[in-house]
């Protein structure tokens, strides 16, 4: 790494031995020397502080991020500054770990969560009311496609509804009152989760249903109106950033995070 070149330069000029820095600290420092491109990437609502601020506690809570390439994890840290979502316990997206099979790597994986990819669609200004939920055994679950669409769901008040057996989403229109229904079934669900890098880590171990209202309403956002960057983002959900080089000019960290590799 260029920083621990740059460290035993020094230490041979001046004939005194710095400490190693911990892989937390190195983090840290990118993240402290990244903050212009931060500040560049991030709408104009946020700061580059807090941001740094925010993925450096996430990073520190799960420290298997702390093994993952630096290209990679910078590169997550880029893509939700790019979207205006922050890491970490609110759900709005995830930074998770995986070992790259190609590079022998531990990469990082960006994914969307359910409450970011509400954010994302709300944004459009187009949407009155939009909202996703899961359908239990013993709920009354009704629902009909054609011209005159219909959709029912009571669920059911007691401590045990049994197991899941679909999830759905449905958004509607200011414009004309319009609106439109997505359903996907468990199976439709766990074959979309096989896809993915994180299958059996993150969120789709500890938040099953929140990851499965996603998916469901990222397929309902392929009929929804939003721009063309909005678009973009969610069609590059679960999309890992890897083997990209990192330049260090003058102090300044760039990542190019134009190229990614497709994760599901």
């Amino acid at each position: 790494m260029a920083t621990d070149v740059k460290a035993a330069l020094k230490e041979k000029a001046t004939g005194v031995q710095e400490k190693p820095k911990s892989p937390a600290q190195r983090v840290r420092d990118y993240l402290e020397r990244m903050k212009p491109e931060l500040n560049a990437a991030l709408p104009k609502h946020m700061n580059p502080d807090r941001m740094a601020r925010v993925a450096l506690t996430t990073i520190r809570t799960n420290p298997k991020l702390l093994e993952c390439s630096i290209e990679s994890l910078m590169g997550a840290v880029v893509q939700a500054s790019q979207l205006g979502l922050e890491p970490g316990l609110l759900g709005h997206c995830y930074l998770i770990p995986f070992r790259n099979g190609k590079t022998g790597k531990t990469d990082v994986q960006f994914i969307i969560g359910y409450k970011g990819l509400l954010d994302l669609v709300r944004r459009s200004g187009e949407i009155e009311s939009i909202a996703a939920h899961v359908v239990h055994e013993k709920d009354t679950f009704e629902f009909e496609y054609g011209l005159d669409e219909k959709l029912r769901h009571v669920p059911c008040l007691v401590a045990d509804r049994g197991q899941v057996t679909l999830a759905y989403a449905y958004a509607k229109f200011k414009d004309n009152g319009g609106y439109q229904i997505m359903v996907m079934t468990k199976p439709e669900i766990e074959a979309i989760r096989e896809r993915s890098k994180a299958k059996d880590n993150g969120p789709w171990v500890t938040d099953w249903e929140e990851m499965a209202k996603k998916t469901v309403l990222r397929r309902l956002c392929k009929y929804l109106p939003m721009s063309i960057e909005i678009a973009g983002a969610i069609e590059r959900d679960e999309q890992t950033v890897s083997d990209l080089p990192i330049i260090e000019d003058e102090g300044t960290i760039i990542i190019d995070v134009s190229e990614v590799e497709q994760g599901a």
